[in-house]
């Protein structure tokens, strides 16, 4: 989703919403509490009180859920503005990112989450500790993840949904922030995975709703589809000029090859070697390895669920294509002079950038064409987007530090203290985000999402090589992997920074920018980085002892259907982890009434279990305890489930895999 992070305008105050009346502030009022009502629900319901149950919702999640959630964590703010944006202006082939995704999301369902879930393990890290022994992969994974969850997901999604906040409400940045953390935190800190996957099935029906809606108004507003394809390649801006300096026809021209996903490998803005090899890489690491998406398939109830939610999920990435990029072509038909400025003056006028205003498209479809009521629905769904996106960066990111790196810390944490730690985790990440406000906003906005665009472009291949070969090549060492990891990063570490160091180059300015480092497009450097890394973890691989079957069981490809026992490989150091844990967890009753009700509400209060009879207790072994240890903190007590498939839904849940790969073929050659 690379295309996210390309040049959104951060000047908001300048388009006139027209979002002041009360029809609209009453919807979006009302969808904030209907959220908070459902948490609470979900709070009220479901136990919270244990990793498997704060993390995976107890592994209890039927397919709907599944595949609602992980369409809404996928969707947020930047997502509609990069894609209407983009659509603006250059066309339909930025519909290749979302077109691709239904391909790798039946990858996750079919292959990559059996692999995981047979491992029994609660994140990305932890497998591939499983997988290779030691744990220095697992942590650099895990500060990887949590960076690239900072510095990625959370600042672009916070900076452009406060800004729409403020947009719409008057607010400045700090109040739109306060009230969205303060709506996200309320039911994070206490619910868990649980509240995020309810509030995700609000979310996106909003989303898809609200979606659907701005659709029908700009089909309706251009004349229908027909006219779209008329009207577009002529929608050119009538200020082209500003003193002595005119633009470039194919700086202000709609492209030729506009309704065209597959455009020419050389001079394409996405060549078609990209979006057939590139976008997979990058996709791979999004869908396959990122913990925010895998951690929902880990929490089905049973296979068919998890490929039922993937279903779900891939036939719903189908449509932005037709509800986000062809309305945000539409919008620089409807509004060709502000979309598509291509003077620095007039740009600067319209959105407060002086390179392009196309980010703001869809906000103009929104303001210019939705009634009220309406509007007040299409911005509860991008607040639904952004909410949905931050509270599953939250989850997962609080995950990743519990599971993978406090207990490296720690090792002798028990269940409780890592369930404190988890929440306590969320805290840490609301107040670095509501700190990381004024930063992002001192950094000039084209920059910013520079970066943020190279950080996935150029970080991620080398992880997505890394799981690839972990599932599909059981040669592959420890040493391998982490050097091969290290290597790939360092390069992309040195495109990324050089290419931010020199700046985007735009019709008004040129890029000094080496071309050896800046003139081979992201797309193609993923490829050349994914195939670096995948020759780097080979050749040292091949170089070292090779790891046993009795470690890999049902931990690769090969060896999935295996019915032997594993050897982990960190077997041991477990062990004497667990031990240090098993400690008595006795609670004492002189806490206060606040404490009980704290831990009431974030749902670790004592559980009842059986207790001991006094003639038992009079028998046990001198200097033994009556009371009963707490559940090993260890995550790897988390077991993988065994629910054998019924023949009927096995053949439910593989037609519909092959009918939706079967759809996104059919879509790939209508728009070739």
């Amino acid at each position: 989703m690379s295309f996210l992070w390309y040049g959104i305008a951060a000047n908001w105050s300048s388009v006139d919403s027209g979002v002041n009346n009360k029809i609209d502030f009453l919807v979006m009022l009302a969808y904030l509490v209907l959220v908070l009502i459902i948490a609470m629900w979900a709070i009220l319901t479901h136990n919270r009180g244990s990793v498997e149950d704060f993390f995976l919702a107890g592994r209890s999640l039927a397919w709907w859920p599944i595949g609602a959630s992980l369409y809404a964590s996928n969707i947020g703010p930047t997502h509609f503005m990069g894609l209407a944006g983009m659509g603006a202006a250059s066309g339909i082939a930025v519909g290749a990112f979302e077109w691709n995704s239904p391909v790798l999301i039946f990858a996750l369902g079919w292959i990559f989450s059996p692999i995981y879930i047979n491992a029994g393990v609660v994140t990305m890290p932890e497998y591939l500790r499983k997988r290779f022994g030691g744990y220095r992969i697992q942590l650099l994974l895990a500060i990887l993840y949590l960076f690239l969850y900072l510095f990625q997901k959370i600042s672009v999604e916070i900076c452009v949904g406060a800004m729409f906040m403020g947009l719409i409400l008057g607010m400045d940045v700090y109040q739109a922030t306060m009230v969205l953390l303060m709506v996200t935190g309320v039911y994070m800190i206490s619910g868990g995975f649980i509240t995020l996957i309810y509030t995700d099935i609000l979310h996106a029906s909003i989303i898809v709703l609200g979606s659907l809606l701005v659709m029908g108004f700009a089909f309706k507003g251009v004349g229908g589809y027909s006219e779209l394809l008329a009207k577009y390649p002529n929608a050119k801006p009538s200020i082209i000029q500003e003193g002595n300096w005119t633009a470039a026809p194919e700086c202000y021209s709609p492209r030729e090859d506009s309704f065209h996903i597959f455009r020419n490998a050389i001079t394409g803005d996405l060549p078609w070697l990209g979006v057939v090899f590139g976008i997979p890489i990058i996709s791979v690491y999004y869908w396959c390895s990122d913990q925010i998406f895998v951690q929902r398939c880990l929490a089905g109830k049973s296979m068919f669920h998890v490929k039922g939610g993937c279903v779900l999920c891939g036939y719903l990435k189908l449509l932005p294509m037709f509800t986000v990029v062809m309305p945000g072509m539409i919008s620089r038909i409807l509004y060709t002079d502000k979309v598509a400025c291509v003077t620095p003056a007039e740009c600067e006028k319209h959105c407060g950038s002086k390179t392009s205003c196309s980010p703001i498209a869809y906000a103009l479809l929104i303001v210019g064409l939705l009634p009220k009521g309406a509007r007040g629905l299409m911005l509860s769904a991008l607040w639904a987007s952004l909410m949905s996106t931050l509270t599953s960066v939250f989850n997962s990111a609080s995950t990743l530090f519990t599971v993978d790196i406090y207990p490296q810390i720690r090792p002798t944490a028990t269940e409780r203290e890592l369930m404190v730690t988890a929440r306590f985790f969320v805290i840490i990440l609301l107040i670095v985000t509501i700190v990381w406000v004024p930063i992002i906003q001192a950094i000039d906005s084209e920059q910013l999402f520079e970066y943020m665009h190279a950080v996935r472009s150029y970080l991620v291949p080398p992880i997505a090589a890394i799981f690839l070969l972990a599932i599909f090549c059981k040669r592959v060492t420890e040493q391998g992997a982490f050097w091969g990891l290290i290597g790939g990063l360092v390069i992309g570490s040195i495109r990324m920074v050089t290419e931010f160091s020199y700046g985007r180059q735009t019709c008004s300015s040129t890029n000094k920018c080496p071309p050896v480092i800046c003139g081979v497009h992201y797309l193609y450097f993923a490829i050349l980085l994914f195939i670096i890394s995948l020759f780097t973890i080979m050749g040292i691989s091949l170089l070292t002892d090779p790891i046993p079957d009795k470690h890999l069981h049902r931990l690769c490809w090969s060896l999935r259907n295996s019915q032997e026992e594993r050897e982990d490989l960190d077997a041991e150091m477990q062990l004497k982890r667990t031990v240090l844990q098993m400690r008595p967890g006795i609670r004492k009753g002189t806490e206060g009434c606040f404490w009980n009700a704290l831990d009431i509400y974030c749902g670790l209060e004592p559980r009842l279990t059986a207790k001991v009879a006094p003639e038992e207790q009079t028998k046990e072994e001198p200097g033994s305890t009556s009371e009963e240890p707490e559940q090993s903190a260890s995550p790897e007590g988390t077991k993988p489930w065994e629910a054998p498939e019924l023949p009927l839904r096995e053949k439910v849940a593989e037609a519909s895999g092959l009918l939706l790969l079967l759809f996104t073929a059919l879509l790939h050659a209508l728009y070739h």
